[in-house]
């Protein structure tokens, strides 16, 4: 297996308070872990406007197995968190790190 750091970027179509994205981070967590941190990227950033992207850290045989990984893992914990697809909507997800194989 490999690991990969999947970025998914997406848009909140309505406000997300902090304690909220905390909330999201904090679930995420354990999807953000050593290859991240040495590739110095943040779970979870938000810019103006309402657009977001999160790095998540997932395993898989495959980089398209990684990609669909990563973007149902972050559609279920938005939707936990009430933010359904129709309210935060998900991009294509791209691989911007790469740790062989473990």
């Amino acid at each position: 297996m490999t690991t990969y750091v999947i970025t998914v970027p997406g848009t909140f179509l309505s406000d997300i308070d902090d304690e909220t994205r905390s909330e999201l981070t904090r679930r995420l967590a354990s999807h953000h872990t050593d290859l991240s941190e040495t590739e110095d990227v943040e779970l979870l950033t938000v810019h103006e406007g309402g657009t977001f992207s999160v790095r998540l850290e997932v395993e898989a045989p495959d980089r398209k197995t990684a990609e669909g990984d990563a973007v149902r893992l972050l559609a279920a914990t938005l939707e936990g968190l009430g933010f359904p697809e129709k309210d935060a909507p998900l991009g294509p997800p791209a691989v911007t790190g790469i740790d062989g194989e473990s």
